[in-house]
């Protein structure tokens, strides 16, 4: 093996012996991968297809001591770190250009307790592998509506859901997480145990560490629920916003609903006429006893002539499956995003105007209104800071033909602008990768506390790949 050449922290290159890698190999259990080899392409893959980076090296991490004796290496190395759990965020920081990722794909344990309802997550795990675990107990932990999602970069950044209303935030049910910070320690994250790095992680990202495990605190959750979907041609989409309006605000927390505008799929459900046309579509879903849900969702059913109406009890886990296919990997996507405290008409109406200039029949917008539990949060208590009841726009534009890149991209871009005087701020997770200037708006008022987590955990910035937040300079000299 000739001599290895590593992308440095400052932007550089480093010329590493070709011992050196076989010492990294020797400490690890899971295999490390260099470019030629049979699975690299794979584990430099992820759910956006924009993102084709080429990590100079893959540690592919089988535990907590892997991690810690690789972020031992890229600290002796001054390497460059990715990290990558589920590999599913948009702005694909998962994967380095030239420098060292390390996966964490393998270590997708779950294992429920369910005498103590107590929920053990490796990093690696997708949500269907969770609900997959829980549901058998009665049990769920509230996280996010594509069940390919990681895990990990769902927590991180916050995390919400069909449950978010009635159970709060994914990181509501976070009680313990092991962390390996920069300087290769593994520490435990409680609420007693190292609370500044408990607060950071509850929202922060992967600003302060390696997460090797999460620790939930499931919710009772009964296995089938009232659930379903309600079709109109787009024509009628502002009777289904105003619907919206009247079902979350001052509703049932039991009750959340999202509504998603798009070209309509070629779905069996749907008249063959609609196909292609577009459309508005509310999904609902109803935490709570279903005989109770009926009648809170009594004016979809009072709607007249729908395009579809599929409404009923189902298993939860199916449900949380509902959107999969309509965001498979593979795809090219770009996302903007903003939260809005209100949803007035004159949005509503940007957005309709916006979908009859769609760039692609695979795009949409999703409209979600999150409050409820989660709101009874402060917002000091936890990293993720909007805990005001209200609604998340996803401008999610998706597509296959690269010679559409910049007319998707501008079309997002345009709504984006359109939707900014409404704007209350942006969830973490739905920043591509150009909005750096937006990480301390996404924190608010707990970002100069982050700043000086950071700088204690992160001084050197090493776990910059990510929406990034600077260590405080001052605390880096006090140090």
């Amino acid at each position: 093996m000739t001599d290895f050449i590593l992308k440095t922290l400052d932007g550089g290159t480093r010329s590493l012996p070709a011992k050196m890698i076989s010492a990294l190999r020797a400490d690890m259990t899971g295999p490390l991968l260099l470019p030629g080899d049979e699975s690299y392409d794979t584990a430099r893959s992820v759910w956006n297809a924009m993102i084709d980076n080429r990590p100079a090296l893959i540690t592919c991490c089988a535990d907590a001591n892997d991690v810690a004796a690789v972020v031992n290496f890229a600290r002796q190395t001054d390497a460059l770190i990715s990290i990558k759990g589920g590999g599913h965020n948009i702005a694909g920081n998962a994967v380095t250009e030239g420098g060292l990722m390390i996966d964490l794909s393998a270590m997708n344990n779950v294992d429920v307790n369910p005498a103590t309802h107590r929920v053990q997550v490796g990093p690696g795990a997708t949500l269907a592998a969770l609900d997959a675990a829980t549901t058998p107990y009665g049990l769920a932990v509230p996280v996010g509506i594509n069940s390919t999602t990681g895990i990990a970069g769902l927590t991180l950044g916050g995390g919400f859901g069909w449950l978010t209303r009635a159970h709060g935030l994914t990181i509501d049910s976070l009680i313990a997480a092991d962390v390996v910070t920069a300087d290769g320690a593994q520490l435990c994250a409680t609420a007693e145990k190292n609370p500044d790095l408990f607060w950071a992680i509850r929202g922060g990202g992967g600003n302060f560490g390696v997460i090797t495990r999460f620790e939930f605190q499931a919710k009772v959750v009964r296995s089938n629920l009232l659930c379903g979907l309600l079709f109109l041609p787009l024509e009628r989409a502002r009777e289904l916003f105003a619907l919206q309006r009247e079902l979350m605000e001052g509703g049932s927390e039991a009750l959340t609903t999202w509504m998603v505008v798009r070209n309509a799929p070629p779905m069996p459900f749907l008249p063959e006429e609609s196909h292609g046309t577009c459309i508005a579509l509310m999904a609902f879903c109803f935490a709570g006893d279903p005989e109770d849900g009926e009648a809170l969702i009594a004016p979809l059913r009072a709607i007249k002539n729908p395009l579809a109406l599929l409404a009923g009890i189902q298993p939860f886990v199916e449900f949380q499956q509902i959107f999969d296919p309509l965001l498979i990997p593979g795809a090219r996507n770009y996302w903007k995003s903003h939260d809005l405290l209100e949803l007035p008409d004159t949005a509503v109406e940007a957005l309709i105007e916006a979908v009859d200039r769609l760039p692609d029949a695979e795009t949409e917008i999703f409209v979600a209104h999150i409050g409820g539990a989660m709101s009874r949060v402060a917002p000091h208590e936890t990293a993720f800071v909007q805990r005001r009841p209200h609604y998340v726009v996803n401008i999610h534009t998706r597509w296959q033909d690269p010679a559409k890149d910049d007319a998707a991209r501008g079309w997002a871009r345009g709504l984006f602008e359109a939707l900014a005087p409404y704007s209350a701020g942006v969830y973490v997770n739905f920043m591509p990768a150009e909005e750096s200037a937006r990480v301390a708006e996404a924190y608010g008022a707990n970002y100069a506390r982050l700043t000086t987590v950071k700088a204690c955990y992160d001084p050197e910035n090493r776990f910059r790949l990510n929406q990034n937040i600077i260590p405080d300079a001052e605390v880096q000299l006090a140090g």
